[in-house]
């Protein structure tokens, strides 16, 4: 029995990660509505030690990381073509160390979402929570600075708030059984991010939420592709999503879309590339296009279906066309530089920022040189004068629940290949 005991991935004794006692994937999450077939040591099966300590780089040669869900293009009548064109296939094959990019930082993810759900459990401090699957994900990744790394801070909102709440330091915030939490997590390869999502609750009450948004984000996969109008996406989520209902101590509610949070566009290094893609209807008619790269998530609520900004910040991005802004205060001057060749217009956190390395080892070194101190006078300063935007959480009504689902598709010449897909959701 002692023997096994690392393998059943207790890393915490030893901190040394075992090989799988039997090679065959046995364990099971503990969060609710993920696949039933799902198990989060499948990643075993190629060669991963559990807990996962080895670089996706070692285990897969380059043009071999597996392939997405590949889908034909709704509009059959402008799109099926597509399939069987000479021409589209040889624009595909010159696209491919691109898509080998993408599809290895996408495994990435579905590694380090899979040990993800096999420690999410009540009481767990989200800050520990956190900076495990960070660890994983750099481990995982390879971190090298700006070419390879975490495309943006784990997100754990919970219950009332929607998006962009990641723990600052010191907050000692525990996971209860009754809490719905979305955590959103991203990966990054040379600068082509994948960002995908996806909500953890113990209680089975919370089931048809959970139900109606993993369905919205699987119409609006289903319905995006080329030459397809953004404003048609949002609505056909809006229809599927606010067909379900969700029923609380006896009270019934029905199940909303926020209107105001969006899907988006990728592009290099810009996690939010110009695009929206909404989740009612009425919205842009912008047509997507070829060779784009989308993130389609859908947010569900029990509240008033509206968003706003509330409680203390935790994420920050430097904007992306940024001007050059002459800065008065040394301090400000600093801590853009550190910004600057640790994190580029990628967002982070508060948490990074007092890291030994000041959030990247490979850039900064584990001396503790690259930890910030005494920065947020500098950082609001950064702020006031635009180079720096903050991104607050973003809250329902107190007392509502929502949850969300998300996943990053490539629309390729020949087909959309939803690169995040993975057999838990």
């Amino acid at each position: 029995k002692k023997k096994k005991k690392p393998a059943e991935g207790a890393e915490g004794e030893t901190g040394v990660a075992a090989p799988a006692s039997n090679g065959i994937p046995s364990k099971k999450p503990h969060g609710r509505m993920l696949n039933p077939d799902s198990f989060t040591d499948s990643y075993i099966l190629c060669g991963q030690t559990d807990p996962p300590t080895r670089p996706l780089s070692t285990l897969y040669e380059p043009g071999t990381f597996p392939l997405g869900e590949c889908v034909p293009y709704p509009l059959p009548e402008l799109n099926s073509y597509r399939e069987t064109s000479a021409e589209k296939r040889a624009m595909d094959r010159l696209q491919s160390d691109l898509y080998d990019k993408v599809r290895h930082a996408a495994e990435v993810h579905r590694q380090v979402r899979k040990y993800t759900q096999s420690f999410v459990k009540p009481g767990i401090k989200l800050i520990d929570m956190c900076e495990k699957i960070e660890e994983t994900n750099r481990l995982l990744v390879g971190e090298n600075g700006l070419n390879r790394g975490i495309g943006f801070p784990t997100g754990c909102s919970i219950n009332h708030v929607a998006a962009h709440y990641t723990p600052n330091p010191g907050d000692e915030t525990v996971l209860q059984y009754d809490d719905v939490m979305k955590i959103d997590f991203g990966t990054q390869i040379d600068g082509r991010i994948v960002d995908c999502a996806w909500t953890v609750a113990f209680n089975p009450r919370y089931d048809p939420l959970l139900e109606a948004v993993k369905d919205a984000t699987n119409t609006g996969i289903a319905a995006a592709g080329i030459d397809v109008r953004l404003c048609d996406v949002g609505e056909a989520i809006q229809e599927v999503m606010e067909s379900y209902e969700v029923e609380l101590d006896g009270k019934t509610f029905p199940v909303k879309c926020i209107r105001n949070l969006n899907g988006h566009s990728i592009g290099p290094y810009q996690i939010h590339a110009g695009k929206s893609v909404p989740i009612v209807k009425g919205g842009d008619t912008t047509k997507m296009e070829e060779d784009e790269m989308y993130a389609i998530e859908t947010f569900g609520t029990t509240g008033r279906g509206y968003i706003v900004e509330d409680m203390e910040c935790s994420h920050y991005m430097k904007n992306f066309h940024a001007p050059h802004i002459p800065l008065r205060l040394p301090r400000a001057k600093k801590v853009l530089a550190h910004i600057n060749k640790t994190f580029g217009t990628l967002a982070f956190c508060r948490r990074w920022l007092e890291r030994e390395d000041g959030g990247s080892s490979t850039v900064n070194g584990m001396s503790g040189k690259g930890k910030q101190e005494k920065y947020m006078g500098a950082l609001k300063n950064l702020c006031d004068v635009g180079i720096i935007q903050p991104y607050p959480p973003l809250c329902d009504i107190k007392g509502s629940y929502t949850a969300q689902y998300e996943h990053t598709l490539l629309l390729r010449p020949t087909c959309k290949e939803v690169v995040s897909r993975g057999d838990d959701y």
